[in-house]
């Protein structure tokens, strides 16, 4: 018996670690609208995982995590998690809620949801504004490809795209000036050179100067002075993602999936800014309209 012990040991040692779980859930922080995609995430994609919270941390090493527990896939939500995988080039990655999911999709094992509202969804809510000439800060390296988009089908519902592209946030200022009187609406666009913490407020003083309203790919923005914003629904991204990661899970290779776009979104209204830029809410987004 005592011998019969000593070979199952011997067996399982030869025998290495043991195959690693389905999923591994890295999230940036303990936000609200990663809450919600990871919790979207599971309902379409309810296999076995492991969840990590990066903030819970001092510092975390994924990517021993992922060498020693050997997951069939890595779910980055948010830039920082994305960051974090930098190493992995073995481990498929699906990336959501982040600007760097294009730029990490140069990489076999990375793909994802971006946070870029197809632009032709934007152009509607702008038409009800009444906008025909709209500015757009961007920078090229981030979201040129975007904004080519952008002008391309504005062209085909006549309403022109009046680009400036910047190359550091500093330049941000400036470059709004130059769209005094050139434009009766503003179309921001997530672009971290483009728009930062200290250029933000830049964009709804030239609104209200301009009486030109702002429309914003976040809600978040309606509190501080944005007319309208095309809003990401973060659970459906996570369900969203959840379905591209079965496709994963069920053999099919991350650079066979292209980078997708969120596609369920809602238009939400701030009725406060446009009475105080001298606008009517258009009927169709009465319902939408929201005091903040």
């Amino acid at each position: 018996m005592r011998k019969f012990f000593f070979l199952i040991t011997a067996l399982l040692l030869l025998a290495g670690p043991a195959l690693g779980y389905d999923v591994l859930l890295v999230q940036s922080s303990r936000n609200a609208a990663y809450e919600e995609i990871a919790h979207g995430f599971r309902i379409s994609c309810a296999k076995d995982s492991r969840f990590v919270v990066l903030s819970d941390y001092g510092k975390v090493d994924v990517f021993r995590i992922v060498r020693e527990d050997r997951p069939r896939l890595v779910v980055a939500i948010g830039d920082e998690a994305l960051s974090s995988l930098k190493h992995v080039r073995q481990t498929p990655i699906l990336a959501v809620m982040t600007l760097g999911v294009r730029a990490a999709n140069t990489r076999a094992n990375v793909t994802g949801v971006d946070l870029f509202v197809a632009p032709e969804n934007f152009l509607p809510v702008l038409q009800s504004l009444n906008a025909k000439r709209v500015g757009m800060i961007y920078s090229a390296a981030k979201t040129g490809w975007y904004v080519k988009r952008a002008i391309a089908a504005a062209r085909q519902v006549d309403v022109e795209i009046v680009p400036r592209e910047v190359r550091d946030p500093r330049d941000t200022v400036q470059a709004l000036e130059s769209l005094t009187g050139k434009v009766d609406a503003l179309w921001m666009v997530p672009d971290t050179t483009a728009m930062v913490r200290e250029t933000l407020p830049a964009y709804f003083n030239f609104s209200l100067q301009q009486k030109a309203p702002v429309v914003s790919f976040t809600a978040v923005h309606l509190g501080q002075g944005a007319a309208a914003a095309v809003d990401i629904d973060r659970s459906a991204l996570g369900r969203q993602a959840g379905q591209m990661a079965m496709k994963l899970l069920n053999g099919v290779n991350p650079d066979a999936l292209p980078v997708e776009q969120p596609q369920a979104f809602s238009v939400k209204i701030n009725p406060v800014v446009l009475q105080n830029l001298g606008i009517p809410i258009p009927p169709r987004y009465i319902s939408s309209s929201t005091h903040y």
